[in-house]
């Protein structure tokens, strides 16, 4: 029965996760990409895709974590999953009517602001790039297996290589656990939490591969609608992550 519970949470979360900020870097080392495309010749009219690694300044890690965390799209994603809730009556002790309604999504958005923060936290702790970076390669499996690494992988140092990230993987716990022990029936404990960040973790990777195929870049579903910060067309650029 939770399993298909999950189902509308996941393509709500993967739709609107697919509409996050971009940013400016872009990787030369990205998951799956061909040193045969830099040995082509390339003619085209349009700006040339700069694939050089920047790391992120700190002016652009603040805005995306305000935007992630307070920003149009979170509130919608826990307006979206209040409701399922309370459809399913989750958690029951909390009955229904407008302020059941209002408890729930103030939940959701407490889980999802103590994620998003854990995550932006520890990942300035460990000197971590948790921003996500649309994969330079083709083929739906490279593409798709690019996705789901960057669920639990970040980039470290200058040089932007990719390692396994203790940030992604503890944030959707830090979300859930602060729910069961802060505001959630005491009935809930240490697996209900488990449970609940077991599922915000495969809810992440739906965003990301949401990131990576419906909206931005050359190579995704309405790239024909991309336009950078500046407004100018043809830039390929990435889209921010974090759950």
């Amino acid at each position: 029965m939770m399993r298909l519970r999950l189902v509308p949470f996941l393509i709500a979360l993967a739709t609107l996760g697919g509409l996050a900020p971009v940013a400016k870097a872009q990787s030369a080392v990205d998951f799956g990409s061909s040193s045969n495309n830099a040995a082509a010749p390339s003619i085209t009219t349009g700006p040339q895709l700069d694939l050089t690694y920047r790391r992120p300044t700190e002016q652009t890690k603040i805005r995306n974590y305000l935007f992630d965390t307070f920003g149009p799209y979170p509130i919608a994603g826990v307006a979206i999953l209040g409701a399922i809730n309370q459809a399913d009556k989750t958690p029951p002790d909390w009955g229904q009517g407008t302020e059941a309604y209002g408890e729930r999504v103030g939940s959701d958005f407490g889980i999802a602001m103590v994620t998003t923060t854990t995550r932006y936290a520890l990942a300035e702790a460990f000197r971590e790039d948790t921003i996500y970076y649309r994969c330079e390669c083709k083929g739906l499996f490279r593409r798709l297996g690019h996705a789901v690494i960057s669920t639990v992988t970040a980039r470290r140092d200058d040089d932007g290589h990719r390692h396994l990230s203790f940030p992604s993987l503890v944030a959707p716990y830090a979300g859930t656990m602060t729910a069961v022990y802060g505001w959630y029936p005491s009935r809930y404990g240490f697996k209900d939490g488990i449970r609940m960040g077991n599922y915000g973790l495969l809810a992440f990777a739906g965003g990301n591969i949401a990131r990576e195929f419906i909206y931005g870049g050359r190579h995704t579903l309405f790239g024909f609608m991309h336009r950078d910060r500046s407004g100018s067309p043809g830039t390929d650029t990435v889209a921010n992550s974090n759950p």
